[in-house]
Parts: C-alpha cells; sequence; structure tokens
C-alpha cells in the first residue's frame, strides 16, 4: 500500500477527478504500465473536481459529511438497528491491544481478541472465515488496488486465475484505473474500509462512514457496489458488524495468515509452507480454507506468484471467495455476474 499522505492535498485533487469518470472499464488498460519508475507516478483522470465534496480527504478516518444527503439519510435509516450496549475499543489510528475486555465472557464475539466468528447478536449472518468446498482455497488480496500491481495481475490472467481483492476506497480514488482494472479481468470486489484503521474505535457514525465512502469510492471509479468486505487487521465485533450487515455487505475473514505485510521473507514463506502441508496431509478435506494475503507491494505480490504453484498442487481448486459460496451476484446491480463454483471449476471463470 502506497501512503501518499504526505501528498494528500495533490492527490486529493488528483483523485477526485477520476469519480463518476465514463467509461468506468474501458479506460483501465491506460494504467497498465510495466516500468517500475512509471506504474506509480500520479495521473489525471479526466476532471470532475465538482465531486470533491462528496469523499472525505483520503487516508485519513472517515467521518459523515454534513453535504451528504445519501449518506446521511442512510445513516438515519440504519442507526436504530446498530446496538448502543456496545463501546468502542481504543482510539482510531492506535492497537487494541491494551483494551481492557472480558475474552472469556466475549460479549461482543470480538475477533481481535478471541477470533470469533458466529455473532451474538440475533439477525447477523456467521463471518465467513473458511468455504464449505473441501480441498479448496478461498483466493484473495488486501489493501489494493496497488500502482504497482500490473505483473501480478498479468500473472493471475496467465493462469486463469480470479480471487477476492479487497480494496481500500482511498486507494481506489489513488489509482482509478487499477480498480477498474480488477473488474475488468473478472475478478470480485470487496471493500477493505476507507482508511484501513481498526473499526472497532470507531464511534458508530464514523465506522458507517468508513463503508459508506467505500462503497462509494468503489461504485464512482468501477460502476459497481460491493456486497463483501474484510475490516483491516479483522478487528471487527457485533457492533462494526451490524453496520456493515445494514450495508448489505457480508464480513469475510481467515484462519491462517502469511503475515506477507511484515515482509520477513522467512517467516512468510514458512507459513505459506505450513499452509500448503496441512492441505496435501489433508486437513482440508471436508471444509476449505481461507488464507490472508495481500497486494500491498511488490514483495506480498512476488510471495503470492512465488507460492501460486505450490498451491495449485496442494488444493483441488482455488477460487473467489464469492465463487466458493456460489453468489452469482456479488455487486447490487446485477450486471456482472461470478459463476457457480460448478462452472468456475469446469473451466467457466467468468459469467458476465
Amino acid at each position: 500500500m502506497f501512503d501518499w499522505r504526505a501528498l494528500s492535498l495533490f492527490i486529493t485533487l488528483l483523485a477526485a477527478s477520476s469519480v463518476l469518470a465514463q467509461p468506468h472499464i474501458s479506460k483501465w488498460s491506460k494504467a497498465k504500465r510495466s516500468d517500475p519508475n512509471q506504474e506509480c507516478t500520479p495521473y489525471y483522470y479526466p476532471p470532475s473536481e465538482q465531486y470533491i465534496h462528496k469523499f472525505p480527504p483520503i487516508w485519513q478516518p472517515a467521518t459523515l459529511l454534513p453535504n451528504d444527503s445519501a449518506g446521511q439519510a442512510m445513516w438515519t435509516k440504519i442507526s436504530g438497528s446498530i446496538p448502543t450496549n456496545i463501546q468502542p475499543k481504543g482510539q482510531p489510528g492506535d492497537s487494541t491491544a491494551n483494551v481492557n475486555y472480558n475474552s472469556q465472557k466475549d460479549p461482543d464475539c470480538w475477533w481481535t481478541k478471541t477470533q470469533c466468528t458466529k455473532p451474538k447478536l440475533k439477525g447477523l449472518p456467521l463471518d465467513v472465515a473458511s468455504i464449505p468446498e473441501p480441498r479448496s482455497m478461498g483466493y484473495g488480496f488486501d489493501d489494493g488496488p496497488n500502482c504497482s500491481h500490473n505483473a501480478f495481475y498479468d500473472y493471475l490472467a496467465s493462469q486463469n486465475q480470479k480471487a477476492t481483492m479487497y480494496f481500500i476506497g482511498s486507494n481506489v480514488l489513488n489509482w482509478p484505473r487499477e480498480a477498474q482494472r480488477a473488474l475488468a479481468d473478472g475478478h470480485e470486489i470487496c471493500v477493505h474500509t476507507w482508511s484501513h484503521h481498526y473499526m472497532t474505535a470507531f464511534q458508530s457514525r464514523d465506522a458507517f462512514a468508513e463503508l459508506w465512502y467505500s462503497l462509494q469510492a468503489v461504485k464512482a471509479v468501477v460502476g459497481v457496489t460491493p456486497t463483501c468486505w474484510r475490516p483491516p487487521y479483522g478487528d471487527v465485533d457485533d457492533r462494526i458488524r451490524a453496520i456493515a450487515n445494514a450495508l448489505g455487505l457480508r464480513t469475510i475473514m481467515w484462519k491462517y495468515d502469511s503475515n506477507d505485510w511484515r515482509a520477513v521473507p522467512s517467516q512468510v514463506d514458512s507459513l505459506y509452507n505450513s499452509f500448503v502441508h496441512s492441505s496435501t496431509v489433508g486437513k482440508f478435506n471436508t471444509v476449505g480454507a481461507i488464507m490472508l494475503t495481500h497486494e500491498l507491494n511488490n514483495f506480498t505480490m512476488q510471495e503470492a506468484m512465488k507460492w501460486y504453484p505450490q498451491l495449485k498442487s496442494a488444493f483441488k481448486h482455488i477460487v473467489p471467495v464469492g465463487v466458493a459460496l456460489n453468489k452469482t451476484r456479488p455487486y447490487k446491480e446485477g450486471n456482472h455476474l461470478l459463476p457457480t463454483f460448478q462452472q468456475y471449476t469446469s473451466g467457466q471463470t467468468t459469467v458476465g
């Protein structure tokens, strides 16, 4: 993830020019630059600066803007369903490690402390932390779109491999054409919040804004509205789940972690190797697995490419999470479809 906070004013103006640009998909190839000295150079997208007021400053914790009538109306509509007895945990931007919490009783199903994925609040669906298809892997990458991802996306395309991409709203506005490529290549897009902070630390209205503006960014730039999300650091409890659920977002988690973001090659390779070994000895013969990996930087993407052949050998099928769930309509619009698991594993990796 490239952090452009030091250039926030310039990039915000630049990013704002991407909003609501047309067409959504046909221009993505203009960002297909492979020269490492050029691919992360900020670029101008056809001007729409009048829409800058529709988004908070990029890479800053989101707040619901007073002139956002649609956002205000949506918050008013759902706020009554958000539990008020679950309080924020810590402060945005800080680790939640030192928050005092009763992990034994775990009243809030707080994943950060207990890895709880079965909500205790009525009406909430289970988190997706594994996939139902045996000997299969739900493949996906956090923190995109990354400006240097072309070699990685080219590799996935060469393997006819689709994945679930968890996009940060600020990155979508920074790199609009890169975001468009994901959809053009047939990947599934979920959201990964606006600014990548600990979600349980936000007040409910601000947590809503983190998700709301991520959805609006993907809709404006790519043309679709995702129906899935992944919390940064896995930091989610029933209050945050309730907000996400009210926005039509299913929570996608994991049970295995590559720790690739730490960029310690020996550690990452060891974790990948352990994951591959678990599959080869039959650990996933009844229920498939999800591993946390990232489109964060060249190291994480190189590791993904290096280990893909081993994963391909160890698992019978590697599929986007939505495909594993037979979720054929991944977006609210319904004009971009995913294949069923049977279709995908029979070779039909795209359907529309």
